[in-house]
């Protein structure tokens, strides 16, 4: 009998806790989304992250519902459409009714959309939903410091968790220090670049120096700085060999090599500039 690796979690600034491994279904069908939640959950994943945007919570919801797990064993994330800002609460209720949940854990803000100008307005829904159960915690993704700046500087409720593009060539430093300097967990998707950060020979040769495949030391590379991953995989070997990372410890040194592969280089788009409404 295979033994499920035991997920560390990270303490949010709201006083609650996530799991710091958790499963992603970004660009997983609507229709294989159902069964690739079933395997990740067999797999021994406990947190998913979902958004109405992705289309596929319905699958996300009967997954859960078919696995017969205590409710309060899961971690569920979902997010908010650019396209709904105005009626945050409104598309937060029919989210928890395509996941088939009276709650989630997380509910986050998924883009600022500035052009749009009401994630502010959003926010304030998103803290009347959290007041009102609807969430545990609540927080933002894609937020640069000047999202987050405009935020902090408006609302007394500061997000528990930033969920930003970071992967070993796209680090966004700034960003992320930004967001730790204000006491909000940092999230990373896209965690091994989409696949593009896993053939560099620094990457590599790490994982051959460990016995372990590049895409555990990735992200072995963020669990080691307090970072929240979400890898996506709709193959059942694959999603076991991402939640092992759990058990790949990587020395200081190991860790600043793979720092230094920083190119700037992102593979989503600019928060600054992406204002599509995903609807």
């Amino acid at each position: 009998m295979t033994t499920i690796p035991t997920v560390p979690t990270v303490e949010l600034n709201d006083g609650h806790s996530i799991p710091q491994l958790g499963f992603g279904v970004f660009q997983v069908p609507p229709a294989e989304t159902q069964k690739a939640v079933e395997q990740a959950l067999e797999a021994g994943y406990r947190h998913l992250d979902t958004a109405a945007a992705y289309r596929n919570e319905e699958g996300v919801g009967r997954a859960i519902a078919a696995s017969g797990i205590a409710r309060d064993e899961l971690y569920i994330t979902t997010k908010l459409r650019n396209g709904e800002q105005n009626i945050a609460r409104e598309a937060f209720e029919n989210s928890l009714q395509a996941l088939g949940l009276d709650h989630v854990d997380l509910y986050l803000i998924h883009w600022p959309a500035p052009a749009q100008d009401l994630y502010l307005q959003a926010w304030e829904q998103l803290v009347t939903a959290r007041q009102d159960g609807l969430a545990t915690s609540i927080g933002v993704s894609n937020f640069l410091p000047e999202h987050l700046e405009r935020l902090l500087g408006a609302s007394d409720v500061v997000p528990a968790v930033n969920q930003i593009e970071v992967h070993p060539t796209f680090q966004q430093t700034s960003t992320q220090a930004a967001t730790r300097a204000a006491g909000i967990a940092v999230e990373a998707y896209s965690p091994i670049g989409q696949g593009k950060d896993l053939t560099n020979d620094v990457v590599t040769n790490i994982a051959a120096a460990h016995d372990a495949t590049p895409a555990q030391v990735v992200l072995a590379w963020h669990l080691a700085q307090g970072t929240i991953v979400i890898p996506k995989s709709t193959h059942r070997e694959r999603m076991e060999e991402n939640l092992n990372a759990v058990n790949v410890t990587l020395s200081d040194d190991e860790i600043a090599q793979i720092s230094g592969l920083d190119t700037d280089e992102r593979v989503g788009a600019d928060p600054a500039t992406a204002n599509f409404t995903m609807l």
